[in-house]
């Protein structure tokens, strides 16, 4: 059976640089890894200048189209955000991948404005989760305000002067009340979150209605095997139960008390009960709606990338 996909191994996708000049420092590399993530120059040579370089083609042709189109029909349509979604499982690295192609795309030619939200912050608070008897069920589509999040993505792809979106407290981990992140028309939107290649869910009348992924022009699926990413997972709780040591508030401060053991077997019964079922059910049956797919290892480094046949 033909697959939608081509399959470069990840020696083929580095020869497709062009050997720009966007770089970055060892300073702004350490800012944007994730707990963990040994990400290197390396990686940002080799994949992402290659996928930065392959996205600015696309948001430039994307132009070319809008402008051709005005032409067509006679309009003078100005030209909205390039939406780009990132989408994969908790800890396997989509912050990461998020934040580089933020910073990477800045240095694109013409230097766009590139903005980043994620949509934890559209998560509903502990309070409604807790209200709705869904709070176990943090991360599964049902804990999102699903309605506010499809409203954001259509106001920024309709050119919305200025748009609001909610903010998540990890180390809080809820929603923080009055404080809004403020999108004002970049070139460039990126969306992270674990959901947002969810399709549209069909209503009770039997019609489809609209799903986020319908305004997004290119979209990233960051993948690898669910052992592997439980072992992230286990190991990032571990880290953010060191870090929070001696500290007073914060989310991971109840777990102070507990033995290293005890703490690693309680991340695992999360993976087990909440994350891993997410994974299997929700996120990873999106994965084939992906424009591309980044393929990782056990040791966090992508090996190879699927790109979608146009």
């Amino acid at each position: 059976m033909a697959r939608p996909y081509v399959t470069l191994r990840r020696d083929t996708w580095a020869a497709l640089s062009n050997h720009t000049e966007i770089r970055l420092d060892e300073d702004t590399l350490a800012r944007l890894r994730g707990i963990g993530d040994p990400t290197s120059q390396a990686d940002v040579a080799e994949v992402y200048r290659p996928l930065t370089q392959l996205l600015h083609l696309t948001m430039v042709n994307a132009g070319r189209l809008n402008d051709q189109r005005n032409d067509f029909l006679r309009l003078n349509v100005a030209r909205t955000p390039f939406v780009i979604a990132v989408a994969g499982s908790v800890a396997v690295g989509k912050s990461t991948v998020s934040r580089l192609l933020q910073e990477l795309l800045r240095r694109a030619p013409g230097s766009p404005k590139v903005d980043l939200i994620t949509t934890d912050g559209f998560l509903y608070p502990n309070a409604e989760l807790q209200r709705r008897g869904i709070l176990h069920r943090k991360g599964f589509p049902q804990s999102y305000d699903r309605r506010a999040l499809l409203q954001f993505v259509m106001d920024v792809k309709s050119g919305s002067p200025r748009v609001e979106a909610p903010v998540y407290s990890h180390s809080k981990y809820d929603i923080v009340p009055d404080e809004k992140i403020v999108v004002e028309q970049p070139d460039i939107l990126i969306v992270e979150g674990l959901n947002v290649l969810q399709p549209a869910r069909v209503e009770k009348n039997g019609l489809s209605g609209l799903a986020i992924s319908d305004f997004f022009d290119f979209s990233v699926f960051v993948d690898a095997k669910e052992a592997h990413i439980k072992q992230w997972f286990t190991s990032r709780f571990l880290e953010l139960r060191r870090r929070a040591a001696g500290k007073d508030e914060g989310f991971f401060v109840q777990y102070q008390d507990m033995s290293e053991e005890e703490a690693a077997g309680f991340a695992s019964e999360v993976w087990d009960t909440i994350n891993g079922p997410n994974l299997r059910q929700n996120v990873a049956p999106t994965k084939q709606r992906a424009t591309a797919i980044l393929r990782k290892n056990s040791d966090h480094l992508i090996s190879e990338i699927s790109i979608r046949k146009v």
